[in-house]
């Protein structure tokens, strides 16, 4: 039996205090470089995800870290050629955003089969970097959000 993914899926923007932003380079797409990503599982809330997913790509504990619900959604249109992963007739994903602001960059420990690499940028560079628009315009945000979420308890 096939197991689908849900449209449902989380992005955490992973960033420091100076703005520096965590991004990772898929696998499955040499030179796709994105933040963290993932689908939500059945029964899963949506914060949960986002912990279980920061775990899996990078190694480090969210919980640890100010996790910050954006209450930001995009909707967008699943690429083609990943739509094998979702029930037949999906088409569309609705993306929930996520921050998690370290102190500062750190090494993390990536999972080989999902990313090849990773990069700390200043946001700028970092929102040029990434191929999709959903993340370019999250991380756009940052300048907007600074370290604010800290300071208002974000």
């Amino acid at each position: 039996m096939t197991r689908y993914k849900q449209p449902v899926s989380v992005l955490v923007v992973i960033y420091t205090a100076n703005l520096d932003v965590l991004l990772l380079e898929r696998s499955d797409h040499s030179g796709y470089w994105q933040s963290v990503t993932g689908s939500c599982e059945a029964g899963e809330a949506l914060r949960d995800t986002a912990i279980r997913e920061v775990r899996e790509e990078t190694g480090l504990d969210a919980r640890q870290y100010p996790l910050t619900d954006w209450q930001s959604q995009n909707i967008y249109e699943i690429y083609p050629h990943w739509r094998y992963r979702y029930p037949p007739d999906i088409t569309h994903n609705t993306e929930h955003v996520f921050g998690l602001q370290l102190p500062q960059p750190v090494a993390v420990k990536l999972d080989s089969r999902e990313h090849l690499n990773f990069q700390w940028l200043a946001w700028q560079a970092a929102a040029d970097k990434v191929f999709s628009p959903s993340n370019r315009a999250a991380i756009l945000q940052l300048a907007s959000r600074g370290c604010c979420h800290m300071e208002a308890g974000g």
